[in-house]
């Protein structure tokens, strides 16, 4: 149903099951290696393996190519390139057809897949195909291009907006900071890679596959293979993490489905390491200009964020880095705006938290600027600016407790003890700074459905086509079943990741746990009143628990309820009026203290600390796990994080986790993450919100601040290598 009234009191609110930190009912599968994920899948029967020969340079084309040798190979079953591969649509926004052409979009692309018995067999022969490419000019410069950037057209999100006169309000203010931050083209670089296993069962096509959003991945396989949606099932129970890389399909996907078809038999084809680089999608470079205009006591009188990303030619999907901004502080005067330079590199797309993540990197290292500029402090600077309403739409916030986090946040870090000169603190030679940001990610609602059974032995089945990527989505739409019957977590069976159960939104845009679970909820609703009539009660005075339905002082097992063959109820959420009627977004606060080395530039991590307010929150102990990983994220994205293009060649050059740096352990010494007490119940019927996505936004930010109070070296070139902090520390020397 359209959620377009508040929900008041319902079952969920006893917080009997739900609001607990119970462990995640997966996890002994998951640490045990039990879990079966897409490329361990056996179910089929024998499998061939696959392995796909990737573009070795950028933009151009096919020459000419030879897979004679291949073919020969030992064990090889097929080999296909642009010449001989089973039709397919052609590319559109809702298809991604493979070897299609002798063209190359860019470095990466699949040229070539190589299918044989065994797959050692498979990956050396790929190795025998011989490839000559006949190269194009290719632009992979942003900073060489930015000349070219024009508006992308409008999305899911506005490329433009604002409000009053900013020119204006900028001239006028007494105190002003315009400043460019740039920020590195970055890569998920989850653990698991993409991967497929195709079969067919007689004309209808089974994929069990690496995918966050799997309604979405059935349309786009059924859309290039030219089939009719129902006849492709595509199945992931298990997801080793995605963080938007696997939002879309790719070669593994399509031609692991082709090659299962053509020999009639199971096919498995997962991307290497390295393929993933350049082979799927990334994070868009950007370059951002910011400028901020306030009054003598802090006051902003005009706010511009101004942005250029990438994407590859023909692509209209645009990282939207002035989200946050739009609805963070107050300004009368403001201006968002985004223009994309098209660059012939792997193809641009959501990485967790796109917009913000990246958008206020840039935004709260600029207000940090001006708070330093003003001789404010830089919590009272936000304070100050706190708005009452959206300052571009006037929509009201549906919840807001930002001001509660930075001031819960100042307490518990010590927030008093920060010198606001920076270089003040020193221990020997660290160089010793506190630093922080705010942070907000959008809460968006998301069209999902679910099934709920009751059997006669009163175990209650949940089935939805929603996806676990390692977030506990298992656990928490048990949690809401369980409250929502009466029964405990462990009479609950989950069964998501498939599309023949009811549709869902799936996992990503930190929608996924309050739209699946919102469905649940319904669905849970319409088996209660389903109960409650079986019983003869009324629906409104029937209350569920210990496995029984009550009613004044009659009541009655709810297994004796479901009759011989079980009984169902569907759910489903779309969106309504509330969506558009309210801002809604999850807050936080981001702290940080970080080491300087005085001599080497390096710089460690001590300790962080994120205050979230982000609705109720479903299970304390998987949402810390979620925060505590955003905020890992941003320390990558601060201090390590940058996909390197060669510029002459077009591709990514540090393809693998060896040389593209993500934190480990040894770079997270202390880190917290604790949410204040919140309901939001414009939100959806469980007045949670989401929170993956939330914890990343502004925490490299905070980083970027201490950094700066520690040493005196303000960094606008994304990440904050030492040899960017020795050039600073030089400058200072001079």
């Amino acid at each position: 149903m359209d959620y377009d009234i508040p929900v008041r009191e319902t079952p969920i609110d006893d917080e009997r099951l739900t609001g607990q930190p119970v462990d995640r009912i997966d996890g002994k599968l998951k640490v045990s290696g039990a879990a079966p994920y897409a490329y361990e899948i056996r179910e089929a029967g024998d499998a061939a393996y696959g392995v796909l020969l990737t573009a070795g340079r950028g933009k151009g084309r096919i020459a000419s190519i030879d897979t004679t040798r291949a073919e020969a190979a030992p064990g090889v079953l097929l080999v296909w390139t642009y010449k001989n591969v089973p039709a397919q649509a052609a590319p559109s926004a809702r298809t991604v057809p493979q070897l299609s052409s002798d063209k190359i979009m860019h470095e990466g692309e699949a040229i070539a897949v190589v299918v044989a018995e065994q797959f050692e067999q498979a990956r050396d022969a790929s190795l025998l195909i011989d490839v000559a490419y006949e190269a194009s000019d290719g632009a992979y410069d942003l900073a060489a291009n930015i000349a070219k950037a024009e508006t992308p057209p409008e999305g899911m999100f506005k490329p433009d907006s604002g409000a009053g006169d900013f020119d204006k309000g900028f001239a006028d203010a007494t105190v002003q900071v315009d400043v460019t931050y740039t920020t590195p083209a970055q890569s998920q670089a989850m653990m698991e890679p993409h991967a497929s296993t195709a079969y067919w069962e007689d004309d209808r096509l089974v994929i069990h596959s690496a995918s966050q959003m799997l309604n979405a991945a059935q349309a786009t396989i059924a859309a290039t293979l030219q089939m009719p949606v129902e006849k492709v099932r595509v199945v992931a129970r298990y997801v080793g993490g995605g963080f938007g890389s696997k939002l879309k399909i790719f070669g593994d996907g399509i031609l692991a489905a082709l090659a299962a078809r053509a020999l009639r038999r199971p096919v498995k084809i997962a991307l290497t390491r390295q393929q993933i680089f350049n082979h799927t999608t990334h994070r868009t470079a950007t370059s951002q200009r910011l400028r901020l205009g306030a009054r003598a006591d802090g006051t902003l009188v005009a706010l511009a964020h101004e942005n250029i990303v990438t994407n590859l030619p023909g692509k209209t999907f645009f990282e939207p880095v002035g989200l946050g901004t739009t609805m963070l502080y107050a300004a009368p005067n403001r201006r968002i705006s985004h223009l994309m330079v098209a660059l012939d590199l792997p193809e641009s797309a959501s990485m967790r938290a796109p917009g913000e993540a990246v958008g206020m990197l840039a935004l709260e290292s600029a207000m940090d600027e001006l708070a330093e500029k003003l001789g404010m402090d830089p919590i009272e600077l936000r304070i100050k600016n706190e708005p009452l309403r959206n300052p571009e739409d006037g929509t009201p916030y549906s919840a807001r407790k930002l001001v509660e986090c930075m001031r819960e946040g100042a307490e518990l870090f010590g927030w008093r003890a920060r010198s606001a000169q920076p270089g003040a603190r020193r221990e020997g030679n660290w160089l010793v700074g506190i630093g922080m940001a705010a942070a907000v990610r959008g809460n968006l609602l998301q069209p999902s459905s679910a099934e709920v059974t009751l059997s006669p032995g009163g175990r209650l089945r949940v089935r939805t086509a929603m996806t676990d990527i390692g977030t506990g989505t298992y656990t928490i739409l048990s949690q809401i079943a369980g409250e929502m019957l009466g029964l405990e977590q462990s009479d609950v069976d989950v069964e998501i990741g498939d599309t023949d159960f009811p549709a869902a939104a799936g996992s990503g845009g930190s929608w996924g746990a309050a739209s699946s679970g919102s469905s649940v909820f319904y669905a849970c609703e319409a088996l209660r009143t389903r109960l409650a009539a079986a019983a003869g009660f009324e629906p409104g005075a029937a209350v569920f628990e210990n496995g029984l339905i009550r009613a004044g002082n009659k009541s009655r097992r709810i297994a004796d309820l479901a009759g011989a063959d079980g009984i169902s109820a569907e759910g489903k959420i779309e969106p309504g009026v509330l969506n558009d009627a309210y801002t809604q977004a999850g807050y936080g606060a981001h702290f940080a203290e970080v080491a300087v080395d005085a001599d080497t530039g390096e710089i460690r991590v001590r300790r962080m600390l994120g205050v979230f307010a982000a609705g109720r929150i479903l299970n304390p102990k998987t949402a810390r796990s979620q925060a505590i990983g955003g905020m890992v994220f941003g320390i990558g994205a601060a201090l390590t994080e940058e996909a390197v293009v060669d510029k002459r060649y077009g591709y990514f050059v540090n393809q693998d986790l060896a040389e593209y740096h993500i934190p480990v352990h040894a770079d997270v010494p202390d880190i917290q993450a604790i949410y204040l007490p919140e309901l939001d119940d414009k939100a959806n019927p469980l007045k949670a919100k989401g929170v993956g996505e939330l914890g990343i936004s502004g925490a490299g930010a905070a980083i970027a601040n201490a950094v700066y109070n520690a040493c005196g070296v303000r960094i606008r070139d994304f990440p904050l290598t030492l040899d960017k902090v020795i050039a600073g520390l030089e400058e200072q020397r001079k």
